[in-house]
């Protein structure tokens, strides 16, 4: 998965995060739910992966995963060399600084007793021994920095609109100068007017201070916009890993399809000659996922082979990877990637 032209600051190998089911009086552990269940994949040094899905997909679990807000069950998060998915209480907390989030709803994510300039400098005062007057300028600076008028500073939250409150969430995210953030849907409870100055200021942030993003969303549109290469997940584990533009353009994965297909098309002459892919029935429970690939109780194209075998993440064009059957190389089962992508063009699985 590596791009030879940058150096990958974050590796993410076989991660798991299994929530338990306990049931019965004597609270027995008699299952799991398997929200990611063996996910893989790099973020280039300043790249913007973008990770998308239906929700309940396992998107945000990722995301906070990675950063130890929930203890992985398994798995590796290499961070600018460290691994710290293994890292004690002691290593990690003087790791927190390079690694930060921008969480969905702004209004939950900031404490309402604090005014703006404690919530910006709430990672200082934890993190640095500095006086007041030069925290106070690395707070005037971060204002300025996200388009925060430096008089609001002794405001409180309930005192800003949603777009205002997310800017005050990035601003406290930037203070530590990270060289990671995850953004978890940070515009979805947001105004469609608000979202474009959001994500626009993000990409300036990101020039401006050579930061990585993992962009978490569900609005493909806007993904769009902002992501290098983009990660397709369907329960707990990814279908497909693109570069951006070769993704929308052409999807590989019979999801990655499907999901693409729902995007709406501004341009009424293409919208005509748009084919929507409807998938049948619903997403089995993370509890209790298939036994071969994941997406066979739904999928269009499935075959015999994908009832069984749970298929790998594997590059099936450069910079392209795919956990299908119909890519794998040592199909024995089935209709060859032809005959079957021939079939599947004859099923009316369109609207």
């Amino acid at each position: 998965m590596l791009d030879a032209r940058r150096n990958a600051l974050i590796q993410v190998r076989d991660l798991k995060m299994y929530f338990p089911i306990h049931s019965g009086l004597l609270r027995r552990h008699t299952g799991d739910v398997k929200a990611v269940d063996g996910v893989s994949f790099d973020i280039m040094e300043g790249e913007t992966l973008g990770l998308v899905g239906e929700s309940g997909c396992g998107k945000s679990t990722v995301g906070r995963a990675m950063l130890r807000l929930y203890e992985p069950t398994a798995g590796n998060v290499i961070i600018n060399g460290v691994d710290v998915a293994t890292l004690g209480a002691g290593a990690l907390r003087k790791a927190r600084p390079q690694m930060q989030m921008v969480f969905q709803d702004p209004q939950a994510s900031l404490n309402p007793r604090m005014t703006l300039a404690d919530i910006i400098g709430e990672p200082l005062n934890e993190h640095t021994d500095w006086d007041n007057a030069k925290r106070l300028a690395r707070i005037h600076e971060l204002m300025d920095a996200v388009g925060l008028n430096r008089r609001f500073a002794n405001r409180f939250p309930h005192e800003f609109s949603g777009g205002q409150r997310q800017r005050i969430g990035i601003a406290r995210a930037l203070a530590l100068k990270p060289k990671f953030i995850v953004c978890d849907e940070p515009i979805a409870a947001l105004d469609v007017s608000i979202q474009a100055q959001v994500v626009n200021l993000l990409e300036d942030l990101q020039d401006q201070f050579g930061l990585t993003y993992l962009f978490i969303s569900h609005d493909l549109s806007m993904v769009r916009h902002i992501a290098d290469r983009v990660a397709v997940m369907y329960l707990g584990r990814i279908a497909e890993l693109s570069p951006r533009d070769d993704l929308y353009a052409r999807p590989l994965h019979p999801y990655a399809e499907a999901l693409l297909s729902a995007v709406p098309e501004p341009d009424p002459t293409l919208a005509r000659r748009k084919s929507r892919i409807i998938l049948k029935g619903d997403v089995p429970s993370p509890a209790n996922p298939p036994k071969g690939c994941n997406f066979c109780t739904r999928c269009p194209r499935v075959f015999d082979r994908c009832l069984t075998d749970k298929p790998a993440l594997q590059e099936v064009e450069p910079g392209r990877f795919v956990a299908c059957h119909l890519y794998s190389n040592t199909q024995t089962a089935g209709p060859t990637r032809g005959t079957e992508a021939k079939e599947h063009n004859q099923q009316g699985v369109s609207q």
